[in-house]
């Protein structure tokens, strides 16, 4: 590890913190394709750098969700029925995810990564502005809901907001539960996910010194120290912006973002 690649590091955690506080994101969708061109630096072997990057940027999130849950927590913004039945289905999602990446041949990872994110930016694009509310689904209905956004997000290296908070939003949660309770779950599902990530990585040939499994320790340490420090910013920047405009700028950004892993 070189001065310039902690440095550039920093300067990743720091964007990466802004954008959270800015948008509400774990900052899953900006980690992994920068830890893509940033691991090739150390000389990471091609087969080793999309599990690298998505485990890594999963460790970086249980700390920056982790922060987020507790704070929402202490401000009674949970809704405790949501965690419930979502959370079992996120856990094992999460560890599915991770597992299901190990068979997925390298080369089209980042392939997979850039759908998801496609699918994500067109719903924040054009995300209904109905009101409609809709009944909490049946429990099992949750479960399978929550099983399916672990492994989704698992596979994106990401927390999973941007896709919990729609949900429980659209069936009856008030927005800021919705954000605190999907805090709650986006934590434990990067727990899940990263330690799937790192069990998987044990075996793995060729990993970088500091690496514990498919986490890279300096990469995690640099940019979870400076987003928990620059996440206030954003904040403040949010309130100055129209929640429609970010939606706009950053389904851009994503597609932006997608269309760079789509063509490695």
């Amino acid at each position: 590890m070189s001065i310039e690649l902690i440095f550039v590091l920093c300067l990743l955690g720091g964007f990466v913190g802004m954008m959270a506080g800015l948008l509400g994101i774990g900052g899953g969708l900006i980690v992994v394709p920068a830890l893509t061109f940033i691991l090739p630096l150390i000389e990471v072997p091609s087969d080793n750098i999309m599990p690298m990057a998505l485990g890594t940027s999963l460790a970086t999130i249980i700390i920056t969700s982790g922060s987020s849950a507790f704070n929402h927590l202490r401000l009674g913004n949970i809704d405790f029925f949501a965690v419930k039945w979502l959370m079992p289905g996120v856990v094992v999602g999460g560890f599915l995810g991770a597992f299901i990446a190990e068979f997925i041949p390298a080369e089209y990872l980042p392939r997979v990564f850039g759908v998801i994110v496609v699918c994500l930016a067109l719903q924040m694009l054009f995300s209904s502005r109905s009101h409609k509310v809709y009944p909490m689904p049946s429990r099992p209905a949750t479960l399978a809901t929550g099983s399916a956004i672990g492994v989704v997000s698992s596979l994106a290296g990401i927390g999973g907001g941007s896709l919990s908070v729609p949900f429980l939003n659209r069936h009856g949660v008030e927005m800021r539960r919705a954000v605190g309770s999907s805090s709650v779950c986006g934590c434990v599902l990067a727990i899940a996910g990263m330690t799937g990530f790192v069990l998987s990585g044990v075996s793995a040939d060729n990993l970088p010194q500091y690496s514990l499994g498919y986490v890279y320790l300096p990469a995690l340490i640099a940019i979870s120290l400076v987003s928990a420090f620059t996440t206030r910013f954003g904040a403040l920047m949010a309130t100055s912006m129209p929640t429609v405009r970010l939606k706009r700028v950053f389904a851009l950004f994503l597609f932006f973002v997608a269309g760079i892993m789509l063509l490695k």
